[in-house]
């Protein structure tokens, strides 16, 4: 499959809904002989919520005589919708994709996107991407792809010169059926929210779904097996690190804590009142040295003074320890999926972050770095446990908490792996 060069301009988002004011004309282009087992020169994918200005395209393309392809008219009834798909990509010449808000969303137009790109067809076919509207969060499997904007003034001659062009003239980037390309290293993909969020305490761990693969990662993990497990890992941490985790039983210590903060009050007014009131005590413990009474005094009123700061940190630390887990436990989730070249990451116990990166050149470093072998892969490993997730967190932003190193690392325009982990153990030191 190959990428379409063009390039594009942006205009007003209330052009976009008009795309044909002027109508396509074919007179200066040829159209493309349609060859055996072709039918068709584009299939067309989009979402019902854009039928009409979809339709409206379509119209303009069949009246110029190129053969379009769209599911409502050309799919076989009594067929499932996997089968349709690839016979109609397979029969077509080109694939065009309108890129809409709803298109994204949709699962089943993610998934016509996907067998767009990866189904191993006959052979491989242009994609033709049209943004609908400025502003759509492009599917990572299509974000390598030059797009056209619907709202360009020339859309309708670029569009036309690209469904006439012969695809052996369409050599661009090419994507490998299965194997997303080396442009996508270090690119983030969407990140996961726990399924209790909403109801979620500050000092547990959110749970996440290891039903079914996320589409995102549908086509990107080969092994499916180790995203379930991997999720299995960091939602243990809920079960197996969180201590005191029903409500009740912290509602009841911080009540035995509020009795017992009033009782230590209470002991150190009855003895402020003795030691005023010399004529209750004893005459013999009058003769203790006046130092002794105010230190001991002194030390009564600062334990519900410690007490009451080490509630305050108790709490702060609360949360800052879930967290702490929950890295941990991604730690050693990724080490499951930097086989995958998918690592993830977090900064609260309610979204995980996720990126596609390589980790090859990096181990690699590591095996150069350690003569023996068994040491690189513990220190690989223990690197994985203690900073994949922060890794992963600042390639998900785009930042790194310290300046770009100087020397080129293994990931392109980037900062890899052990270049993070190099940085972070000098700031340690």
């Amino acid at each position: 499959m190959t990428g379409v060069n063009v390039s594009l301009n942006q205009q007003n988002h209330e052009q976009t809904m008009e795309p044909m004011n002027c109508r396509l004309s074919p007179s200066c282009f040829d159209l493309p002989t349609l060859r055996d087992g072709e039918c068709y020169h584009v299939f067309i994918s989009y979402s019902s919520t854009d039928y009409e200005w979809t339709h409206s395209l379509i119209d303009q393309l069949e009246a110029c005589g190129l053969q379009v392809c769209y599911h409502e008219r050309d799919f076989i009834p009594g067929r499932t919708v996997l089968e349709n798909m690839s016979d109609c990509i397979q029969e077509s010449q080109k694939v065009l994709l309108v890129l809409s808000p709803e298109f994204v969303r949709s699962r089943w137009c993610l998934l016509e996107a996907n067998m767009s790109l990866f189904r191993d067809c006959l052979e491989r076919k242009p994609i033709v991407p049209v943004l609908l509207e400025p502003g759509v969060s492009i599917p990572l499997h299509l974000c390598h792809l030059t797009y056209l904007e619907a709202n360009d003034p020339d859309f309708k001659n670029k569009l036309l010169k690209v469904l006439c062009t012969p695809n052996q003239q369409l050599q661009g980037s090419t994507v490998v059926p299965f194997q997303p390309p080396s442009i996508y290293n270090g690119k983030a993909l969407q990140p996961l929210t726990a399924v209790n969020e909403e109801g979620l305490c500050n000092w547990d761990c959110g749970q996440f779904s290891d039903m079914e693969v996320p589409d995102q990662l549908r086509l990107v993990i080969e092994d499916h097996n180790k995203y379930r497990e991997a999720v299995r890992i960091i939602n243990s941490v809920s079960e197996n690190k969180v201590w005191l985790r029903p409500l009740w039983v912290r509602v009841l210590i911080y009540i035995a804590g509020v009795i017992f903060f009033l009782f230590l009050v209470a002991s150190c007014m009855y003895f402020t009142v003795i030691f005023k009131v010399g004529e209750f005590l004893p005459q013999k413990q009058n003769t203790y040295p006046i130092g002794i009474w105010v230190l001991t005094l002194s030390s009564f009123y600062c334990v519900p003074v410690g007490f009451i700061i080490q509630l305050g940190l108790w709490k702060i630390d609360d949360e800052k320890y879930i967290l702490r887990e929950m890295q941990k436990a991604i730690g050693q989730a990724n080490m499951l999926l930097s086989e995958e070249k998918v690592l993830m990451g977090c900064r609260s116990n309610s979204k995980l972050y996720l990126v596609y990166v390589s980790l090859n050149d990096c181990k690699q470093e590591f095996s150069e770095t350690f003569s023996e072998q068994d040491v690189a892969e513990e220190m690989f490993e223990r690197a994985l446990m203690f900073f994949s997730s922060g890794y992963t967190c600042c390639l998900a932003k785009k930042h790194f908490p310290f300046p770009q190193p100087s020397s080129s690392g293994h990931l392109e325009g980037g900062v890899c792996f052990c270049q993070y982990v190099s940085q972070q153990l000098s700031i340690e030191k």
